[in-house]
């Protein structure tokens, strides 16, 4: 119990500490605006510790995943101004694949569980790919990538092919 104790005790001293320094010198630590997603984190990580602390029920895990996530995201976009937020977008549907992929490890690896996580993931990939390449190369054409794309393929397939035949 004391070692309890010492943990809230310091708990406190940091929060007042915060608030201190946010009066005097307009340091800005705690406010409503930056901690509002501590209400997705912290359900979230209750669904991931009631879990890990029983080792039964695993369906808490999708849950968990999703929110300890998104939580994790919002976290970010409150403290960078929601500037990222075009780009981070494509978390949303991983947040869903990180929560079905820890109930796929922990809930009897059911084959079943793994179509919608590489959907979901590869959903995510391409759009953050996509994103990546109209963002460093913004003087490529991007409407002409995927013809392109099919074009290398079909070469890829009769290069394939014409080897085989010989």
């Amino acid at each position: 119990m004391k070692g309890k104790n010492y943990f809230w005790g310091v708990i406190l001293i940091l929060i007042g500490l915060g608030a201190i320094l946010n009066n005097i010198f307009n340091i800005v630590f705690f406010t409503a605006s930056q901690l509002w997603p501590f209400f997705v984190l912290i359900p979230g990580l209750s669904f991931e510790a009631a879990y890990f602390s029983r080792g039964r029920e695993p369906g808490l895990l999708v849950p968990g995943g999703i929110l300890t996530t998104i939580g994790t995201l919002f976290f970010f976009e409150t403290f960078t101004n929601w500037h990222f937020a075009q780009y981070t977008w494509p978390i949303y549907p991983l947040a869903v694949a990180i929560g079905l992929f820890q109930l796929y490890l922990f809930g009897g690896r059911k084959r079943g569980l793994l179509a919608p996580v590489f959907i979901l993931t590869t959903v995510s990939a391409v759009a953050f790919a996509i994103m990546l390449v109209g963002n460093i190369f913004y003087w490529v054409n991007t409407s002409l990538i995927i013809p392109i794309v099919f074009i290398a393929i079909g070469v890829y397939i009769l290069v394939g092919n014409f080897s085989k035949g010989r």
